[in-house]
């Protein structure tokens, strides 16, 4: 649907209901920035709907463990209910937001309701950019939801059940080859993390394959992994990578996917799983508005994160472009996104409650850190570069205290300690779709009446 296009007089960007009656803020995203505005306005004098396609908030850093099978999906995700269940002014819908009617302050649903607005505030993400190339999304994997990590998942475990009574050798090797695009956290993350799992967890699993001879390929276009950490700790992570048994292939971008493999650097790899973790876009927020966008998709903010002439439309996170006060946009990483949210909804309260504006948002970045396997991590905390076993250790620590909740904490210390202490992993089944995909021979139809096994 088209979004109409035109100005909305205000004031300070507050509410144009008549006096006494309570502004509305509509927030579209129950990710890190949409759930810490919803919080941050706690105790104010308004109806705050916080509007998301899911009924859960969900902890994105460790959604590749979900995907290797080392930890469920209730394990980094909470309802959104639960979380604001003590919010009296808040409401929770589930819903799909097809557009914004940004003069009529009005958030269009799917199902054709529309929501009004005083303020709105649009933290929907960003999902994956194939570069131009759609086509490549029915062959290649991403991973953003936990939809995706649990396909992932079953699609790993898959492979080495139908290696196991496969006959034909090539058709074998290309199950447990397993190619990941991208070197940034998600992808080195997700290489490492599977080598790990094929050198250790199923190593004496089987009994016709050996899952030690699996290729894990980790392919990047540019010079080196982790490119936006310092180059020292970009090569501690090539290195670490390579001593798990991951390919690395860099200054190598992807020619072609299709069903049977990928071309990258003009070289043919056969393989039944792509994973696909290169460049994002961000979602159609600036579409829905009309705005100015960068190239990412992303809409362009002013320093208090409003959309340029609709100062009472706020973007953050993922979907803003950000680079007031910096050389460059701030980075799509959740400490971004959590600290917009958190400010925006202070901003809202110091606007509702008549008090001055506050300041232009400034990030305070606190440090990026990304893990290759087990003890072994980078972190880059200001100026001090940490690598091994500490930047493992303060990796962990930090995830644990981000999760939201503390049985969220409680479970993934358990399986991590259960991890560390036996290398298992405790979210290993296959059901339903996945189970039956597993047992029907590569290549031949499922069709047909199931029988007991």
């Amino acid at each position: 649907m088209s979004v109409m296009e035109g100005q909305t007089a205000s004031v300070r960007g507050g509410s144009d209901n008549a006096a006494g009656t309570r502004p509305t803020i509509v927030i579209v995203g129950a990710g890190f920035g949409g759930m810490a505005a919803a919080r941050a306005l706690r105790g104010v004098e308004a109806d705050v709907t916080l509007v998301d396609r899911t009924n859960h908030h969900l902890f994105q850093p460790l959604l590749y463990q979900v995907a290797t099978a080392a930890l469920s999906p209730a394990d980094i995700a909470t309802a959104s209910r639960v979380l604001l269940r003590g919010q009296d002014n808040a409401t929770v819908l589930m819903a799909q937001v097809e557009a914004v009617d940004a003069d009529r302050r009005r958030v269009r649903l799917s199902d054709g309701r529309e929501l009004p607005y005083d303020y709105l505030v649009l933290a929907t993400g960003a999902g994956y950019s194939f570069f131009g190339h759609d086509d490549w999304a029915r062959h290649a994997r991403v991973l953003k939801s936990i939809d995706d990590a649990l396909d992932i998942r079953a699609m790993l475990l898959s492979a080495f059940e139908q290696a196991e009574q496969c006959d034909d050798a090539a058709v074998a090797r290309r199950l447990l080859t397993f190619v990941v695009v991208g070197a940034g956290p998600t992808g080195v993350e997700l290489a490492g993390t599977i080598a790990e799992l094929t050198r250790t967890t199923l190593v004496r699993d089987f009994r016709h394959i050996d899952p030690r001879s699996a290729r894990i390929i980790l392919c990047e276009g540019g010079p080196r992994v982790l490119a936006a950490f310092p180059e020292k700790l970009s090569t501690y992570a090539g290195e670490a990578l390579t001593s798990l048994g991951v390919e690395v292939k860099l200054g190598m971008p992807v020619d072609s996917i299709d069903a049977k493999g990928i071309t990258v650097g003009g070289e043919r790899i056969d393989a039944e799983t792509v994973l696909w973790c290169a460049g994002t876009q961000a979602r159609p927020a600036a579409r829905w508005l009309g705005a100015e966008a960068a190239r990412n998709g992303a809409v362009r903010v002013n320093g208090d994160c409003s959309v340029p002439g609709r100062p009472e439309i706020f973007v953050i996170g993922d979907t803003a472009s950000f680079d007031h006060g910096q050389e460059r946009a701030l980075p799509g990483l959740a400490p971004v996104a959590k600290q917009q949210g958190g400010y925006v909804g202070r901003l809202l309260k110091a606007r509702i409650g008549r008090r001055p504006d506050l300041p232009p948002f400034r990030y305070r970045d606190l440090g990026t850190m990304a893990v290759i396997g087990r003890s072994r991590a980078v972190a880059h905390l200001g100026r001090l570069q940490l690598t091994g076993f500490v930047a493992w250790l303060a990796w962990s620590l930090v995830h644990l205290m981000l999760l939201v909740d503390f049985r969220s904490r409680l479970m993934v210390y358990a399986n991590w300690s259960w991890a560390w202490f036996t290398y298992g992993r405790g979210a290993r089944l296959l059901t339903g779709a996945s189970a039956r995909a597993a047992i029907v021979p590569n290549g031949q139809d499922d069709s047909g009446d199931e029988s007991p096994a």
